[in-house]
């Protein structure tokens, strides 16, 4: 038996085994001087708090010793008393530095609900963070990336991750099934094809330990597009598709830089909405719903009917039941 509490008490954090023997410290003393000096200290509980005081302090004066064992004692209880109250506290430090150093790292598992999961830092995602920890509404991100080795945002809303994001382990400390969002960037600085490859297994380890979460994933070879959809991606970004777009915009407008200039509005806080049709707007034709959308502040400038985006339709075209309303605000 004593054997087993012994085993059980080396199997304690340091922090609580060096508490443990500093307070077992001060109650063996204080039943000591209460004993020893029963007129100075009248109750075991004088004793034990002149202890405390002396291993940790100068000492306030109000309980002094007088007899040569009391005083002793006193000496005895100075030189244990403060190396284990120095050791205790000097643990403590060391501990919280340790986290400390272990969160910056990203060695820390994420606790929480309702946050959103980002893989690979880039510019994409800095950027990115910067819009979601910065607005009125901030949300807690989890950042995960094998190249970094510590934390690059400064910002309490930021939860980093050290780790590759297709290991279940390194998913398993972003609280995954938890997680609101998960979005997989593409990693730009290797091959098109294995950044692709490594996005898709990311994708697949993510819906094999959590199904339910919305995942956005984003792809730079039109090849991929179908396998990320088959590996169980919410949302595929083709982002070559979109730069693609915006050099033809470029090329063909007579207006300098038009299509940019709607991106870098939306950047400054405009936003696409999309929301399912009223059933009061079902039949309705597009122009109707447009005014109607105007009166609230808001710009329809297209909708959504099935894996079709059309954008600015034809006035007459009519509304129907599953369509999705695609709104600039």
């Amino acid at each position: 038996m004593p054997n087993k509490v012994y085993i059980g008490f080396l199997r304690l954090p340091l922090l609580v085994r060096i508490l443990m023997i500093a307070l077992l410290v001060f109650l063996i003393f204080g039943i000591s001087i209460h004993l020893l000096e029963p007129d100075t200290f009248p109750t075991i509980f004088d004793g034990i708090w002149w202890a405390i005081i002396t291993a940790s302090t100068v000492g306030y004066g109000d309980y002094v010793p007088h007899s040569i064992l009391g005083r002793l004692t006193a000496l005895i209880l100075i030189l244990f008393g403060v190396a284990f109250v120095s050791s205790y506290f000097g643990t403590l430090a060391a501990a919280a530095v340790t986290k400390q150093d272990a969160l910056s790292e990203g060695k820390i598992p994420f606790k929480g609900t309702g946050h959103m999961i980002i893989i690979g830092w880039n510019e994409r995602s800095k950027e990115l963070i910067h819009k979601l920890t910065s607005g009125n509404s901030q949300q807690f991100i989890v950042l995960i990336d094998e190249t970094l080795e510590s934390n690059p945002v400064k910002s309490r809303f930021v939860h980093f991750i050290q780790g590759k994001g297709h290991v279940d382990e390194t998913i398993i400390k972003s609280d995954i099934r938890n997680a609101e969002k998960v979005l997989i960037t593409a990693d730009r600085g290797s091959d098109e094809l294995q950044a692709d490859m490594n996005s898709i297994l990311t994708l697949l380890t993510i819906k094999g330990l959590c199904t339910q979460v919305k995942c956005i994933i984003e792809i730079l070879t039109a090849e991929q597009v179908v396998n990320a959809k088959r590996a169980g991606a919410d949302e595929v970004i083709q982002s070559n598709k979109l730069t693609s777009v915006f050099m033809m915009n470029s090329l063909h407008s007579e207006e300098d830089g038009l299509l940019l200039n709607l991106i870098h509005q939306l950047q400054e806080g405009g936003r696409l909405l999309s929301s399912p049709v009223n059933k009061a707007d079902i039949g309705e034709n597009f122009r109707n719903i447009n005014l109607a959308h105007l009166e609230d502040g808001l710009l329809l400038i297209g909708l959504k009917r099935g894996e079709d985006m059309i954008l600015n339709p034809p006035h007459t075209m009519v509304i129907e039941e599953d369509d999705q309303l695609l709104t600039f605000k």
